[in-house]
């Protein structure tokens, strides 16, 4: 069905936690809000206008896939955490999950938060191992009531293995494997990722936004909108940045912009991708928030709107096809929310009216059938 309702933002009236209450201090001068960087002032390109990309003047059509996917556990980043003591196992996968995410700051990248039931290992329990294999079962404990279950591990002894069977360890979070000339640390959530399960829960995209952020608010848990969500949902779910590369087909009788050698140099090529990611985003947003932004002010509104006016006239932009499936086989791809049904298959086709983003649910390419075998 085609959303053709005006966007509109949620009452800003609602009671909301305060700062304090959400692990923020107040937010410096020099740090607005992400969506304020979707406008760029004129004056801030004066000294680069001969870098500046050369546009072509056919109309263009937008086809979007995603070309890497990764989760990020934010619970493990939020409010004010104590810095990971990277001599042990778990506190150097700490790290490095951080230097991961942080890492996506200084890219275009787009990201879903993620709502999941709390899932924890069962510390009270024991492991066991299956005979003469390494199938290794790990208990768990599912949802805020503490259902009984179990992940089946299905090991391969790494290279720089000493031992044939790793000494396992496991807290509420983390499960260690040392296979004594290497240790392996996974979260829950890696876990339930990788292995073989029964809890076959989709993952609920309560926001969409941006990655690009210099002053890294999203990766240090300083950012209002996610915390907020992060306030109001973490006694009953766990929450999670799905963090998505797009690749951009661009259809135009001219070919794609962003291949003239002219548009090869960073500014250039920084600007064409700037409207591309900007405008994947106010489409996800449409598509799963509703017309109803959900904790977007009317500002954010007003300044998404004009930011599609600019993109469509300077791209002349017709036409957008987002095909968001992930080919991993991942359990935790299959996403909803409260505009979008559950599916690992959000297909969306967009276009523009008056600065709004008009999305519709487009079915999933149809396989070819295969052919007759020959006698």
């Amino acid at each position: 069905m085609t959303s053709d309702t005006p966007d509109q933002a949620a009452s800003e009236d609602d009671l909301e936690p305060s700062l304090e209450e959400l692990g923020l201090v107040a937010p410096p001068e020099h740090a607005p809000e992400p969506f304020h960087d979707l406008l760029t002032a004129p004056e801030a390109y004066e000294d680069v206008l001969p870098l500046l990309p050369q546009r072509s003047s056919a109309q263009q059509s937008w086809r979007v896939t995603v070309s890497d996917a990764k989760y990020h556990w934010y619970d493990l980043f939020a409010g004010f955490p104590e810095r990971p003591d990277i001599r042990d196992p778990i506190g150097r996968q700490l790290r490095r999950m951080q230097f991961d995410l942080e890492a996506t700051m200084e890219k275009r990248l787009i990201y879903f938060v993620i709502n999941r039931p709390i899932v924890r290992f069962d510390t009270t329990r024991n492991t066991s191992w299956a005979f003469f294999s390494l199938k290794l079962t790990v208990p768990i404990l599912i949802g805020t009531e503490g259902k009984r279950g179990s992940v089946q591990m299905e090991l391969v002894v790494p290279f720089a293995a000493t031992l044939k069977k790793p000494v396992v360890t496991m807290t509420d979070r983390f499960i260690t494997l040392n296979w004594g000339g290497l240790v392996e640390a996974l979260s829950i959530h890696d876990v339930l990722q990788q292995y073989d399960h029964d809890l076959k829960v989709p993952s609920k995209v309560q926001y969409v936004g941006q990655t690009k952020d210099p002053a890294g608010r999203l990766a240090r848990a300083r950012l209002s909108a996610v915390q907020r969500i992060h306030f109001n949902n973490s006694e009953h779910h766990d929450l999670l940045l799905l963090v998505l590369r797009m690749q951009v087909e661009v259809v135009c009788d001219d070919g794609d912009p962003a291949d003239k050698p002219v548009n090869q140099n960073a500014v250039a090529a920084d600007m064409l991708l700037k409207d591309r990611v900007d405008a994947i985003e106010c489409a996800l947003i449409r598509y799963f928030e509703g017309p109803i932004m959900q904790g977007r002010t009317s500002r954010e509104v007003e300044v998404r709107r004009e930011r599609m006016l600019e993109i469509e006239a300077s791209n002349h932009l017709q036409h957008m096809h987002i095909d968001l499936r992930i080919a991993d086989g991942n359990p935790y791809n299959d996403l909803y929310s409260a505009a979008a049904p559950a599916s690992s298959a959000h297909i969306v086709d967009c276009s523009f009216k008056e600065g709004a983003v008009l999305t519709t649910p487009a079915p999933p390419p149809v396989a070819p059938a295969a052919g007759k075998a020959r006698a």
